[in-house]
């Protein structure tokens, strides 16, 4: 029986030209269509999302709940709410609308009060709302702060540079928060398209690592491929690497003493990221008072390397 070819999950048979498998920021380039409302989660969205996306969020949605309510105290009758008649509707609408702000967070100056069932019905509808509506954010807010995520910065490029008397596949690590990461593991996959009986197959090879974990993660980690007669890119050139559409795809997984929990980061390189013939220069130095000084900054900085030919 066939054994089954390895495939990580990015399946081996499509058709086309793909750009990249996971991005810079280490999402995957997948696009999902014929998704139903009932698909979607809010909650999902709203914990993952940038901040910037999550803060105009929440001034969005409060901006239009004011807006709303707004409304409906006009449709009552600005009568109906003592403090906020003015010489003109668009003076009115305004002070409703911030006596609408007062309401939904609860502040309640005193200066603007509804008088009448209709107009208190209306202003405890949206207390209750702004209630409800601030817990959700708080419960959000917390889970936005206390969710663990790996800041791990990786150098821009991915070198070929000479190793003892042959080469290696290099590219580096850095933890660029004041974390501590714990037990850092790293794994690596050559993935290339290759054309068999006239259709486009990718193929997935595991790249064995000089060192494929660090107990600690203090300073940088340069994560080290050799490439020997066992690799499959021994004997490649960068020329083939792009025939092949090649990608190197990366997975790094520790643990994070601040949450106590586990992280993962991904990241991919593609042919056109490796720089042949360079080795990576040192981002730290020992300061006279004896102490360690890294610079996160030069990660990704590296000098040219003359790289030995392969017999």
């Amino acid at each position: 029986m066939q054994q089954p070819s390895f495939d990580p999950g990015l399946t081996q048979k499509y058709t086309g030209r793909l750009e990249r498998s996971i991005g810079e920021n280490g999402e995957f380039n997948v696009r999902r269509v014929g998704i139903s409302l009932r698909d979607q989660h809010p909650y999902l969205y709203l914990i993952s999302t940038s901040w910037k996306n999550f803060l105009g969020i929440v001034l969005l949605a409060f901006t239009l709940v004011n807006l709303l309510f707004a409304w409906v105290y006009m449709s009552v009758g600005v009568s109906k709410f003592k403090g906020a008649s003015a010489s003109t509707p668009a003076a009115e609408f305004v002070n409703v609308f911030f006596f609408s702000t007062h309401t939904l967070t609860t502040v309640g100056y005193g200066n603007i009060y509804p008088v009448g069932p209709l107009a208190n019905l209306a202003t405890a509808c949206e207390a209750l709302l702004g209630l409800m509506g601030f817990a959700v954010i708080t419960g959000l807010m917390f889970g936005r702060f206390s969710r663990p995520s790996a800041r791990l910065g990786y150098s821009d490029k991915i070198l070929v540079a000479p190793y003892g008397d042959g080469l290696s596949l290099q590219f580096r690590v850095v933890n660029r928060r004041s974390n501590n990461i714990l037990e850092l593991n790293a794994r690596i996959l050559l993935m290339t398209v290759q054309s068999r009986e006239g259709k486009l197959q990718r193929n997935f090879a595991a790249l064995t690592l000089e060192r494929s974990e660090v107990l600690f993660l203090p300073l940088t980690w340069t994560v080290v491929h050799p490439i020997d007669q066992s690799s499959p890119l021994y004997g490649v050139t960068s020329a083939d690497l792009k025939d092949m559409q090649a990608e190197i795809l990366i997975l790094l997984k520790g643990f994070d003493e601040t949450f106590g929990q586990v992280v993962h980061t991904r990241r991919s390189y593609r042919h056109d990221e490796i720089v042949w013939g360079a080795k990576f220069v040192p981002a730290f130095d020992v300061e006279e008072s004896g102490d360690l000084r890294l610079d996160v900054g030069k990660v990704s900085d590296y000098e040219q390397a003359p790289i030995p030919q392969l017999n």
